[in-house]
């Protein structure tokens, strides 16, 4: 008989799935909430919010990527952390704590690294001979990347306490550092007259806010885990199982960087390129509230899965496999039909740049926000076999997906678009048209995925085939055994 505390093996699946993933949503929505402000600040400063805006695109891409190894690594010490817990090894779980600090610094030292030798050459390869541009793109990019040990530190720290059920702090440590941001944008942008460079420092004073509170939540209140520091000296064998389990979240969500980019290259060379390249940059992070938002519920299927696969019940695994894709493909329709709403508004919140700027921003991030956001769907149905597919121990194919539809699928559509007389009111269809066949792979995937492990044709709750992959599952570690 289960336990009755054990509601992941107890409680109703559909039930359970909203219950953990609401937080997760709301957690990972508020990630996208640091260059949501800075840009809707910068581009209505005036005069120079075009170009501060084009600043900020540029310099997304090296944003993302230092989320994306900071998230890779949270996920491989979350998942280490948990097991030698649940095996009763405290030793091995502090140890784990002490590398997950040194890993967060060699991570800043690569990017401090980054940020004052490569900064101007990163910005300057995008912005094309544009001096303004790639002069408070720099300085923007230099603050944010020689800053980072903020972001970098709450990845890790966060992980810290979710690992041990405090999730209640991690979220308060977050929504911390994104109330100080809005305050401080609004005043080093405005009063203090300090820009893009403002933007910067709000962004960079609110990620330090959030690193501080969780480390206070961490060292005051966590009391399960030790905090030595001799386990900061590194451990091969801890760095090895903590990237065993994190370097596939790490690309995958590192892919995002890399389209950025990708994107950010292919629209320079496009007709009206400042016009699209603006463009696409605030259309990105307002897109950014979708994707994480699938990503909440992504990330509770690997969950919820995951343990009741671990558990043998056949059952209940089929069932967090259709309510999970069911509830994400929910929410990203539900966010779709928000967002072709109220299109207009939202593009407005970016456009208050002087003069002629401001009125074609507004009506091509609009066209941007309608036509892209058909595809938000199909983006939640692959983002949630994604996460299927990591709870069944699947590396490779969760990181086929990514690449399909943030690089495979989407480049070559851009760059085709990117040749029509109208690329800023049609570009935007390379979007839902690489969702759409990143979603036909992706079902394929999950029919190949079931079928292999024993799920879909288990009729009673367990079968051979099922126990003997579950068996072999090599991320299925921290399962408690009955």
């Amino acid at each position: 008989m289960e336990e009755k505390g054990n509601k992941i093996s107890v409680a109703p699946v559909c039930g359970l799935i909203w219950k953990m993933g609401l937080p997760m949503i709301v957690s990972m929505i508020l990630q996208a909430v640091y260059n949501i402000v800075d840009t809707a600040f910068v581009i209505n400063m005036g005069e120079e919010g075009v170009a501060g805006n084009l600043a900020l695109t540029f310099a997304f891409p090296i944003q993302l990527l230092i989320i994306a190894v900071g998230v890779g690594t949270g996920v491989g010490i979350n998942a280490l952390i948990s097991k030698s817990l649940g095996e009763g090894n405290k030793a091995k779980a502090d140890k784990t704590v002490g590398n997950g600090i040194f890993l967060g610094l060699l991570i800043y030292a690569v990017f401090l690294m980054f940020g004052l030798f490569a900064s101007r050459s990163f910005i300057s390869m995008q912005a094309k001979g544009d001096g303004f541009v790639t002069e408070v793109g720099t300085e923007y990019l230099t603050i944010c990347t020689t800053c980072s040990f903020g972001a970098i530190g709450f990845t890790i720290y966060e992980r810290f306490l979710q690992s041990t059920g405090k999730t209640l702090f991690s979220t308060i440590a977050q929504i911390s550092g994104a109330a100080a941001n809005i305050i401080l944008d609004y005043v080093f942008i405005y009063p203090l007259g300090w820009g893009v460079a403002g933007a910067a420092w709000a962004t960079v004073i609110g990620q330090v806010l959030s690193l501080l509170v969780a480390m206070f939540f961490h060292y005051f209140f966590n009391r399960d885990l030790g905090n030595d520091l001799k386990n900061i000296l590194p451990s091969a064998k801890i760095i090895g199982e903590i990237y065993h389990i994190g370097l596939s979240a790490a690309l995958m969500q590192g892919l995002l960087s890399v389209m950025m980019l990708g994107v950010n290259l292919i629209l320079s060379r496009a007709e009206y390129a400042d016009l699209v390249q603006g463009s696409f940059g605030i259309y990105y992070k307002i897109m950014q509230f979708a994707l994480f938002a699938c990503f909440g519920l992504s990330n509770t299927i690997i969950s919820v899965l995951s343990y009741n696969f671990g558990m043998g019940d056949t059952e209940r695994s089929r069932a967090c496999i259709k309510w999970g894709i069911v509830n994400t493909l929910i929410v990203a329709a539900t966010i779709t039909a928000l967002f072709e709403s109220f299109a207009g508004p939202l593009a407005s919140m970016f456009g208050m740049a002087s003069g002629t700027d401001g009125r074609e921003i507004i009506e091509v991030v609009t066209a941007a926000i309608r036509i892209a956001g058909i595809g938000y769907v199909f983006m939640g149905f692959s983002i949630a076999v994604q996460g299927v597919l990591q709870a069944l121990c699947y590396a490779l194919m969760p990181l086929i997906i990514s690449a399909l539809r943030l690089a495979v699928f989407v480049f070559p559509a851009v760059w085709l678009f990117t040749l029509s007389q109208n690329v800023a009111e049609i570009v935007w269809w390379a979007f839902p048209i690489a969702e759409f066949l990143t979603a036909v792979v992706s079902l394929c995937f999950l029919f190949i995925s079931i079928r292999k492990r024993g799920i879909k044709t288990s009729s009673n709750g367990k079968n051979a085939l099922f126990a003997e992959n579950r068996e072999k599952c090599p991320v299925i570690l921290d399962i408690p055994k009955k």
